[in-house]
């Protein structure tokens, strides 16, 4: 018969190891929180605003000036075609991974040289821009449109590149979190805080158009929040022992390597088809419920301002909180099991809009659903990146296989959504959204596949 004292020895020894498990879990919780501070991960949302702070200026703002300025319709519409420079890029990521830049890539390293570069081309694109006179000679500011799309794009490839070999895989989605967010800020100022911006220089008396070319100067000195976050960055560790490793080698041959290499360096790993594949579906089911998401939201009965207010305002914070509690999550959390829960929450969530459309035009229906889903798709999209951030390891090719990766992940939302709309019309609203679900399906087994097939180990054993 056990005593009074040794119960209460074997108690006390029991809960010990619960007792200290506690102030363990809480400092866990307390580092991944943390790791949002590190200056690593700050110096990437300095970069995020640098990179979304011209995509509207050769977007929604241009065509918001060649409107006022009386350009046709037609001619309008073709100025979509200057943000092809963002589905191309990976064509001339191999020069970035393969060129030094005189004295930049000397004064301040590889990956920080390319990056000032590609940021003074863009105050110089975004300057000659604001010259440009849409009434007079459209054809000039399309092609101005077009400079600034192609400076943004490669500055796009080089933080791409400056991010992936910056940060450890535990800080990877954190700092595409905090990315994201300042990525969205940069797009606010070059759209609400450009137009804003013309309409104050016209109340202080400038013409229409020296106001809509002060407003552009005022978005290229903000190009310099960029140059002043790469002077006090530090040149990633693996782009320096890189540089250091293939100095010998000729600008030709440096080229060539990385555009040769990106490509035979991923195909001869093991499964290199299932993982090409796993890329092209992961956000598959996103996708193809986002391709009609606006048409449903009309069709069921929301006005203009609904959509407005609600998905872009509402749904904007969601997304930004998101994508930070993605952060957290994979801080917290092994890369496979992030995987599993952000492929799961962004299919499921579909589901939200399947209840709207059985409910009809509420507003408060519509927030929900729409907090929902792009809270969710945050957190998908954040652990996304971060899985293709692990995917390049290889600081000789990192600029190309990311462009490349991220080319080949937007064939499910460009091309595989493309038959969205048709199944809409032969299913109705609520099992659409069923379908968008089902979509996913393919994606987790090949997650499942993966994961057997020992994947995400020898990820986790490549990281330098």
């Amino acid at each position: 018969m056990t005593s009074a004292p040794d119960r209460l020895s074997s108690d006390a020894a029991d809960a010990a190891p619960v007792a200290a498990a506690a102030p363990a879990r809480r400092a866990a919780w307390h580092a991944a929180w943390l790791v949002y501070l590190e200056p690593r991960v700050l110096v990437v949302m300095f970069l995020g605003f640098s990179s979304g702070l011209p995509l509207a200026l050769s977007g929604s703002t241009l065509l918001v000036w060649v409107s006022e300025n009386g350009v046709s319709l037609g001619t309008i519409g073709l100025f979509t075609l200057v943000g092809t420079p963002y589905t191309l890029k990976f064509l001339w990521a191999p020069l970035v991974d393969g060129l030094n830049l005189p004295l930049l890539t000397r004064w301040l390293g590889r990956r920080r040289g390319w990056l000032v570069f590609t940021q003074l081309l863009l105050i110089a694109a975004i300057l000659a821009l604001g010259l440009t006179d849409p009434a007079r000679s459209p054809f000039f500011v399309a092609l101005g449109a077009l400079l600034v799309a192609t400076a943004s794009a490669t500055q796009d490839i080089v933080v791409d590149a400056f991010r992936v070999e910056s940060l450890p895989e535990s800080e990877q989605a954190a700092g595409m979190a905090s990315y994201v967010a300042a990525y969205r800020i940069g797009m606010v100022a070059s759209t609400a805080g450009a137009l804003f911006l013309v309409t104050g220089f016209e109340y202080a008396g400038f013409a229409r158009l020296q106001a809509w070319t002060a407003s552009f100067a005022v978005m290229a000195a903000l190009v310099l929040v960029g140059i002043v976050t790469v002077l006090v960055a530090r040149e990633p560790k693996p782009s320096a022992e890189a540089e250091v490793a293939v100095e010998s080698d000729t600008s030709v041959q440096r080229v060539a390597q990385a555009a040769l290499g990106a490509f035979t360096e991923f195909l001869t790993r093991r499964d290199a088809m299932a993982v090409l594949a796993f890329v092209m579906l992961f956000k598959f089911t996103d996708a193809f419920a986002g391709a009609m998401t606006v048409p449903f939201i009309i069709d069921v009965g929301f006005t203009r301002n609904d959509y407005a207010i609600i998905v872009k305002g509402i749904g904007l914070a969601a997304t930004l909180i998101g994508g930070f509690a993605g952060g957290f999550l994979a801080r917290a959390c092994p890369l496979i099991a992030c995987l599993w829960i952000g492929g799961l929450l962004q299919a499921v969530s579909n589901l939200t809009f399947s209840w709207l459309a059985l409910i009809g035009p509420q507003q408060w229906a519509l927030t929900v659903a729409v907090t929902v889903e792009q809270f969710t798709g945050a957190i998908g999209t954040v652990i996304f990146v971060a899985y293709l951030s692990a995917l390049c390891s290889n600081p000789l090719h990192t600029a190309t296989q990311y462009a490349l990766l991220t080319a080949l992940a937007s064939v499910g939302r460009i091309y595989l959504s493309s038959g969205a709309g048709y199944v809409a019309e032969a299913t109705g609203w609520p099992m659409f959204f069923v379908v968008s679900v089902l979509v996913a399906i393919p994606s987790l087994i090949l997650l499942v596949w993966l994961q057997r097939r020992g994947h995400f180990r020898d990820l986790a054993a490549a990281k330098p």
